[in-house]
C-alpha cells in the first residue's frame, strides 16, 4: 500500500512539472505574437509611411488592407507640435527643415528588415512641394537597391513637386513607380485598384 501510495505521488509530481514546462514552452513561443510583433514578413509588399496628423496613415492602412501587405511607421524621436506643423510660420520646425535639405530629422526605433520584401509603398505628406526630410533620411538609410517602388502622398492640393524625384535620387537604386496623390476619402479599392494598375498584385 505504501509503495502504491509513493508511486502515486511520484506520478503527480511528474504530471505537474511536465505541465509547468509545456506552460512556458507554449508562453515562449506566443510572447511575440502577444507584443504585436511577428517572426517574419506576412507578405512581400511592405507600406512604409510618415504621417504626421493622421491623414498619410490612413490612406497607409487602407492600402495595406487592400494589399495584405506589412506597415511600417516612420516615427521621429521627437514628435511634431501643431505649432512645428504651422506652414504660415517661417520659423516653424517644419519650415526650418524644408529649408534645409540637409536636414534629416532623428527617426525612433530601428529600420525595418526589408530582405523579404520586393515592392516597397511609400506614403508622406506633401510639405512645400517637397518630401519630409525624415522620409529622405529613411530612403538613404534602408537598402532599396533591388526593389520595385511606389510613392503615395497626401496634401490639400499640391501636387508630387520634385518630392519623388529627390527620393529616387537619395535611394540610389531601385525601381521607381509613378506615385500618385490620395485623401481622407480615398476607399481600399481605390487604392487596391491603382496598385493593381502599376502591376502590383498582393
Amino acid at each position: 500500500m505504501k509503495n502504491t501510495l509513493r508511486y502515486d505521488k511520484e506520478q503527480n509530481v511528474m504530471r505537474k512539472s511536465f505541465a509547468l514546462w509545456l506552460a512556458i514552452c507554449l508562453l515562449t513561443v506566443c510572447m511575440p505574437f502577444a507584443a504585436g510583433e511577428s517572426a517574419e514578413p506576412s507578405s512581400h509588399i511592405l507600406v512604409v509611411y510618415f504621417s504626421a496628423t493622421g491623414t498619410t496613415r490612413g490612406v497607409a492602412e487602407k492600402l495595406a488592407e487592400g494589399l495584405s501587405a506589412d506597415l511600417y511607421e516612420i516615427v521621429p524621436a521627437e514628435p511634431y507640435t501643431e505649432a512645428d506643423l504651422n506652414w504660415n510660420d517661417r520659423k516653424s520646425r517644419t519650415s526650418i527643415e524644408t529649408d534645409d535639405p540637409a536636414c534629416r530629422p532623428a527617426m525612433a526605433g530601428e529600420l525595418p528588415d526589408l530582405e523579404a520584401y520586393d515592392t516597397v509603398f511609400i506614403g508622406y505628406p506633401i510639405w512645400w512641394g517637397d518630401v519630409p526630410r525624415i522620409v529622405s533620411g529613411f530612403v538613404e538609410q534602408a537598402d532599396l537597391t533591388d526593389k520595385t517602388m511606389a510613392v503615395f502622398f497626401t496634401s490639400g492640393s499640391s501636387g508630387l513637386g520634385s518630392s519623388m524625384k529627390h527620393l529616387e535620387q537619395q535611394a540610389g537604386g531601385g525601381t521607381w513607380l509613378e506615385g500618385r496623390r490620395f485623401t481622407s476619402r480615398t476607399t481600399a479599392e481605390e487604392l487596391t485598384a491603382w496598385a493593381q494598375g502599376l502591376g502590383i498584385e498582393p
